[in-house]
């Protein structure tokens, strides 16, 4: 008897500046105070598809994302097409991540993070 197993892989989810502001930060309505607009912690990552780092970093957040399904959400937001968010937060170097605590001030960290490093981020700040 053979059996087929389908193993649904969860991936970072591509959102755009009104996604964002829904999900993460509505910073047109509170400009001036952080207010997370997630259920749970997030980590956004600014990209762009011509980057070399952000492509190595993809497919760990992929594999994140997965392995912190339901307890932390993944997010991607392409630079070059969501130029004013981009700017809204002074992007200037990709990758880019903002960890976005459910409680708490969002941090940022850029370049290409070991997958070692981003557990262990996620683990003492995000959970």
């Amino acid at each position: 008897m053979k059996f087929k197993y389908r193993i649904k892989i969860m991936a970072a989810i591509h959102i755009n500046k009104d996604e964002f502001l829904k999900k993460v930060w509505n910073y047109e309505e509170s400009p001036n105070e952080w207010k997370f607009e997630g259920d749970k912690s997030a980590i956004v990552d600014f990209y762009a598809s011509w980057c070399g780092p952000c492509k190595m970093l993809s497919p760990i957040l992929d594999e994140l994302s997965d392995e912190y399904a339901g307890k932390v959400d993944i997010y991607k937001v392409d630079t070059g097409q969501e130029m004013e968010l981009s700017d809204a937060f002074n992007i200037r170097s990709i990758p880019t991540l903002l960890f976005c605590p459910k409680d708490g001030q969002p941090q940022i960290m850029q370049g290409a993070l070991p997958k070692a490093s981003l557990k262990d981020f996620i683990d003492k700040n995000l959970l």
